[in-house]
């Protein structure tokens, strides 16, 4: 005979719930006063928490380090120079576009002759041997591709610079905050700058402000022979350049702008998606008679942080 299965029981028995009805019956509402002392000591309760918690705020706010961070700080130092002076006079600015592929852009009169003369004058005694970053470790080192004297200013380090930088920033759409400071560069006769890409390929460079995205070159004087600088790469038709015949062989080799003072070039390193660009490989053509001289902004995707 099979034994009858026992289930346990999932349902109150109906004695349970006869008795907590009996009890819900037999309750009492609380008195009206009762509930209004509860009502008033919760109201007291919540608002001397708030009471409490606004001034523990203001406390932290009054005795907070008000130091500006170097992002801040340098926001206010541009922002304070409202007026784009420019020392001496310059002649009328224009603008061409020179390619698209690498995008590569020419200010005409960007600066007046007394701002190269400036910028070189002050320059000149703090020339030291060009170097090129190191892959491996992210240090400078010389090398015999790279073979100017050149120095670097700190960013907005002088009146005439700030103003410099601010119309730097107001022409390529980059704050002034993401440029390195302004290097200066001397090229005698025979000495050059190979080709090479601005944008790093090392994992040291990066840290201050990410990848540079691009560079605004700045021809402080006149070369006689050579110095242009190349883009060997650019999709143009680099002959029917009004001045191709004035140029060096290696000038020729590709898409050529001839130092002027007071002219500059703005190209970009990274396409407009991010990447780097191949095409934007560039050379500074060797000094064939008479002296170069340029300056060169260098700006990054983030707030560059100098020093670090």
């Amino acid at each position: 005979m099979a034994r009858s299965i026992r289930y346990p029981r999932l349902l109150p028995s109906k004695r349970l719930l006869r008795s907590i009805a009996r009890r819900v019956r037999q309750s009492r509402p609380l008195p009206l006063g009762t509930i209004l002392r509860y009502a008033i000591v919760s109201t007291t309760i919540l608002i001397v928490a708030v009471v409490l918690w606004m001034i523990i705020s203001v406390v932290l706010f009054l005795f907070r380090d008000h130091r500006l961070d170097p992002y801040e700080e340098s926001l206010l130092t541009y922002q304070n120079e409202v007026k784009d002076e420019v020392l001496g006079e310059r002649g009328e600015p224009w603008s061409e576009v020179l390619s698209w592929k690498p995008r590569v852009f020419m200010y005409h009169n960007f600066l007046s002759k007394e701002e190269c003369e400036y910028l070189t004058n002050l320059a000149e005694p703090h020339l030291v041997r060009s170097a090129v970053i190191n892959r491996s470790n992210g240090k400078p080192r010389n090398t015999s591709f790279r073979t100017s004297s050149s120095m670097f200013f700190k960013r907005g380090q002088y009146k005439t610079i700030r103003a410099i930088e601010k119309r730097i920033a107001d022409f390529a759409f980059i704050p002034t905050e993401h440029g390195e400071g302004l290097q200066v560069a001397h090229y005698k006769a025979g000495e050059r700058y190979a080709a090479h890409h601005d944008y790093f390929s090392d994992k040291f460079s990066i840290r201050k402000g990410g990848q540079r995205i691009a560079t605004f070159l700045m021809y402080l004087s006149d070369v006689e022979k050579g110095g242009e600088t190349v883009f060997p790469y650019a999709k143009v038709n680099t002959s029917s350049l009004p001045w191709y015949n004035e140029l060096s062989a290696c000038g020729k080799r590709g898409l050529a702008i001839k130092p002027k003072m007071g002219d500059a070039i703005l190209f970009w390193s990274l396409r407009p998606d991010g990447a780097p660009d191949p095409l934007s490989m560039h050379e500074g053509c060797p000094v064939i008679e008479g002296n170069k001289w340029a300056c060169t902004k260098w700006m990054h995707v983030e707030f560059f942080r100098s020093g670090q």
